[in-house]
């Protein structure tokens, strides 16, 4: 593990692999003095950002270390708040090649996605666009060899480990299985809303499929 300042309001803990920012993440987030604003996850740190009036950098580098040497860890994974259930039709381009590619069926693989317990990783690549893991979903999917130039909004997609939604129309390169229902394609993302991304760190996904 590495600490970085990051100016005089954060740092950047870099570690080795996703597991532990989720792990790392989750303990910051138990522990969490006054003074940090909040926690941003992504594939390798964790940005700690800081109020320095109230934590100074010093007192939080601190804080970071003693909170990274505690034993024992909790479960990587860990998901918090109320679940978010996504409405999803398996009517994706890339279904049955995906399938394929994995060895399996369309049937297996529209329920190994279904049922898998979802957890927001981290967030990224567009306003609202969640990153998802799962510790019961094994399959390593590598992207498109030629990314679309134009994904719609609400679709569903896999790359690496990952699934998520497209929250608006963009280009992307990840195999799309599905598609959102429009109601919860909105809320993905919503500049008037309160908390404008549904999909938060931490929070625990479930999709729940209805037909075409």
């Amino acid at each position: 593990m590495r600490v970085l300042p990051m100016g005089d309001r954060a740092l950047l803990v870099e570690v080795d692999d996703l597991a532990a920012v989720l792990d790392l993440r989750a303990r910051l987030d138990a522990a969490r003095p006054d003074g940090v604003r909040d926690l941003v996850p992504a594939a390798r740190t964790v940005l700690v950002d800081l109020d320095p009036r109230v934590l100074p950098l010093a007192a939080a580098r601190s804080w970071v270390e003693r909170v990274a040497a505690a034993d024992p860890p909790p479960a990587a994974h860990v998901a918090s708040g109320p679940e978010v259930g996504l409405r999803i039709r398996y009517d994706g381009p890339d279904l049955d090649s995906t399938a394929a590619l994995l060895g399996l069926d369309r049937a297996a693989l529209i329920r190994a996605h279904r049922d898998a317990a979802w957890t927001v990783a981290f967030t990224g690549f567009a306003p609202g666009f969640g990153y998802l893991v799962a510790r019961d979903w094994p399959h390593d999917v590598p992207r498109l060899d030629s990314p679309r130039t134009w994904v719609p909004a609400g679709a569903v997609g896999l790359a690496a480990g990952f699934t998520g939604a497209y929250p608006r129309d963009t280009p992307g390169g990840w195999r799309l299985l599905g598609t959102l229902d429009p109601v919860d394609t909105a809320a993905l993302f919503d500049p008037d809303a309160a908390s404008p991304s549904l999909l938060a760190p931490g929070t625990p996904v479930r999709f729940r499929e209805v037909q075409p």
